[in-house]
């Protein structure tokens, strides 16, 4: 089912996913977290593992965009085209994958590995994981359907901001003639709200709805040193 992105424009996308160790890594969890982000007005939901993605695609009515995570550093999200392949067959309507134009580990360009991909599932459509509006630009012109700025301040090419990425959003929204979803350290409805006045098409959410861990740590810290 090809997903209709009109739909998405505007609104707020929650990612649902757990690390390893944590008690909420389960797919039964995760897809009930999913459930109720839709509940609470989410246009689409962004899932990390195989398994997550098959417990929460016949339960959710919004389009959910897959990736899995190989490793903790340099490419690792959806890294390669046998990756790509294994999270589409799961369902999804969008594949999320690295999409910064570093060497890939199985060798081959982000170009080829979309080609592969939209060849084996034509209906997918593309999210480009992005660290820099040069990434979003090579992204887009290898066949990205959607520019992410997810990776700004994580690949060594920008600093890593204490909140979003506010120059580096709008380098790539300048640029982009397909839909930018504005992710990373989007930590209040304020920001939210600000990503989409700086021309976002959706605004992707994680961390300050989904982590229970992380939240309680910021209040825990916001008590011990006051």
């Amino acid at each position: 089912m090809t997903v209709d992105l009109e739909a998405l424009r505007g609104g707020v996308v929650v990612s649902c996913q757990a690390y390893p160790g944590e008690p909420m890594l389960d797919p039964r969890t995760m897809a009930q977290v999913a459930q109720a982000a839709v509940a609470g007005g989410a246009v689409g939901i962004r899932g990390k593992g195989l398994d997550d993605l098959r417990a929460m695609r016949p339960v959710l009515s919004v389009p959910l965009i897959g990736l899995v995570k190989v490793g903790d550093s340099g490419v690792y999200i959806t890294p390669t085209l046998d990756d790509c392949l294994a999270v589409a067959d799961t369902g999804v309507e969008v594949v999320a994958l690295d999409g910064t134009r570093r060497p890939r580990p199985d060798g081959l360009s982000f170009a080829r590995t979309v080609t592969e991909l939209k060849n084996r599932f034509p209906d997918v459509l593309v999210m480009a994981d992005c660290g820099s509006a040069d990434d979003a630009a090579a992204a887009q012109d290898a066949g990205a359907d959607i520019l992410g700025t997810t990776l700004a301040g994580y690949t060594g090419e920008r600093p890593k901001t204490d909140g979003p990425d506010w120059e580096c959003i709008d380098e790539v929204v300048a640029l982009a003639s397909v839909p930018v979803f504005v992710e990373g350290r989007i930590h209040t409805p304020a920001q939210a709200a600000r990503a989409i006045r700086h021309g976002a098409w959706a605004v992707v959410v994680g961390t300050a709805i989904t982590h229970p861990t992380t939240l309680t740590g910021w209040f825990t810290e916001a008590v011990a040193s006051a």
